[in-house]
């Protein structure tokens, strides 16, 4: 997926998250390999499937994120809010998670 497509989907999300419209983040099997999502707020996205291997997700907020099956092989969530997201399944190896909340 295309940077600029990606940053339309987290504003649209950012709206829908303040109650000002927008709409709800389904990325679910997206191809988000090495995607800059710096500081990104996807709380309760849907990332079911979704390809984030590579990604750089530093700081994002996937507090309560759906991550069902996703590929975070090397990703990079350092300080990344994941309270409460849902990491069945998920491919982890080689993700950086220092300082990362996982509860």
């Amino acid at each position: 997926m295309e940077q600029k497509e990606l940053n339309k989907i987290l504003e649209s999300h950012k709206r829908w998250l303040q109650g000002e419209g927008g709409e709800y983040a389904n990325l679910t099997g997206a191809d988000l390999r090495s995607a800059r999502l710096l500081w990104a707020d996807l709380t309760g996205a849907n990332l079911t499937e979704a390809d984030l291997r590579q990604a750089d997700l530093c700081r994002a907020n996937l507090c309560r994120a759906n991550l069902i099956g996703a590929d975070l092989l090397g990703a990079n969530l350092i300080g990344a809010d994941l309270r409460r997201a849902n990491l069945c399944r998920a491919n982890l190896i080689g993700a950086d998670l220092c300082r990362a909340k996982l509860c």
